[in-house]
């Protein structure tokens, strides 16, 4: 390991958010987290795995390893936090937590760039703290992507200097029109099951409001009332997992005072890391006196939307779709909610569909928030691995339940000039129930360009 120099030591871990040392030592490094760790799978080295990182971060907490070791730092930030050792850990360590209270221990006390400090500013607190500013940025974005401009910054190598080129063939196609958290009211199709609010988050409600609005059908369809609530904000997952906790915990109270309400049955969600993170608001907002009850109370309330369906049920018969489709696991939904098996049982509840499981389906895509952005080099590795196994069952179509792993399955697709489409799981079972009534539907989707 680099040698830190005594002057710029940072001995144990101190001030907020600091990695229990009760789960760190609930480790008892039995290795069963090493078949399920990516980063482990991709370099087999023992300090990328869990155990190996977990290792590290005792090793800080009792000052025989620096906070500022180069090494911690590398594996901190290497790690996905896709939590699949979570899943299959015997001793029920909680990962997550350390893991993201690790990183908000580099953030407190590890010197940071210029550009880092700009990255931060104006990504977590300006952007992605006020969604306004986000719906902005992304009516501008989508002005660039229709405008000669976009060719002309392209062909002048201009984001390669800036170090954005990956970023720019990363960004998905905006559309014209987005969900917006308004207070609009779509009432039940059918005899009237209940009313639930939809989290609208960032990305879901822009990028991807075309899956909003099919999980609204589905919704209402199937005897929901749906509730665009005002007030919401980005979920706080992308603070949070960047060692950003106080911010995370800023977005939370905002949007536990935007949806908490006794007339509302559930909050759905179709963005698996939104889930995972409001349903942990409890431990996020643990310490705050004010708002820990009713995190408690909200997260109770939370619901992916395939979980939902399939506790509620189907009340409308999906019509037939003649497609060959796999599936593809976000960890965030398979990993951290444990919901592995409803998307499953929706997808087998469409008649004619049939459902080719992958290799690793659960294995992470590298997408994992913007690790794709900070961690190409990883992120592309687990990208191709994903698409060999998703290809190698012959479906005409890839399904899955988050915008950052469709993001990544997209671009991965557009970069193998192939035009596989990349389709939410609500999104097929809209197509069910619009080939029911019009048999056309029934065509496979165009891939998104």
């Amino acid at each position: 390991m680099v040698t830190v120099p005594e002057s710029t030591r940072v001995r144990g871990f101190s001030g907020r958010d600091v990695p229990s040392f009760d789960l760190i030592r609930q480790c008892v490094h039995c290795g069963f987290c090493l078949p399920s760790c990516p980063t482990y799978r991709m370099t087999w080295r023992e300090r990328s795995s869990p155990r190996g990182r977990i290792w590290l971060m005792k090793a800080v907490a009792e000052g025989r390893l620096d906070l500022l070791d180069p090494v911690f730092a590398e594996e901190m930030h290497l790690c996905l936090n896709c939590r699949a050792c979570e899943a299959v850990c015997p001793s029920g360590v909680h990962y997550g937590q350390i893991l993201e209270a690790s990183r908000a221990q580099l953030v407190q006390h590890r010197p940071q760039s210029l550009r880092e400090r700009l990255f931060r500013i104006i990504g977590f607190r300006v952007l992605l703290g006020d969604m306004r500013l986000f719906r902005a940025a992304n009516k501008l974005l989508r002005w660039y992507q229709r405008s000669p401009l976009r060719m002309l910054v392209r062909r002048s190598g201009a984001l390669r200097v800036l170090g954005l080129e990956h970023a720019e063939a990363m960004l998905p196609t905006i559309p014209e029109q987005f969900v917006v958290p308004d207070g609009r009211f779509f009432p039940a199709e059918s005899e009237r099951r209940g009313r639930v609010a939809l989290f609208t988050g960032c990305v879901m409600s822009t990028a991807y409001a075309h899956v909003h609005e099919a999980t609204i059908r589905v919704l209402t369809r199937n005897g929901f009332d749906v509730v665009l609530v005002s007030g919401q904000q980005c979920c706080g997952a992308l603070h949070v997992h960047s060692g950003e906790p106080e911010l995370g915990r800023e977005l939370a109270r905002r949007n536990i005072e935007a949806l908490e309400s006794p007339y509302l049955d559930a909050i759905i969600v179709n963005a698996a890391g939104c889930g995972a993170m409001l349903k942990e608001y409890p431990e996020l907002l643990n310490h705050d006196h004010r708002y820990a009850e009713r995190a408690r109370a909200l997260a109770a309330k939370v619901r992916d939307v395939l979980e939902f369906l399939v506790e509620r049920g189907l009340t409308a018969q999906p019509g037939a779709l003649p497609w060959t489709v796999t599936y593809q696991e976000p960890c965030h939904l398979a990993h951290a909610q444990r919901i592995t098996q409803q998307p499953r049982v929706l997808l087998r509840a469409i008649p004619q569909l049939r459902l080719v499981e992958m290799a690793e389906s659960a294995l992470c895509c590298g997408s994992a928030g913007i690790y794709n952005l900070l961690q190409p080099d990883m992120a592309s590795a687990l990208l191709e691995r994903k698409l060999d196994n998703a290809l190698a069952t012959g479906a005409e179509v890839i399904v899955s339940a988050n915008p950052g792993c469709m993001l990544q399955l997209e671009a991965g697709l557009r970069a193998r000039g192939l035009r596989v489409p990349v389709l939410h799981l609500i999104e097929v079972l809209d197509r069910a129930y619009t080939a029911a009534t019009v048999p056309a539907a029934r065509a496979l989707p165009v891939a998104a360009d």
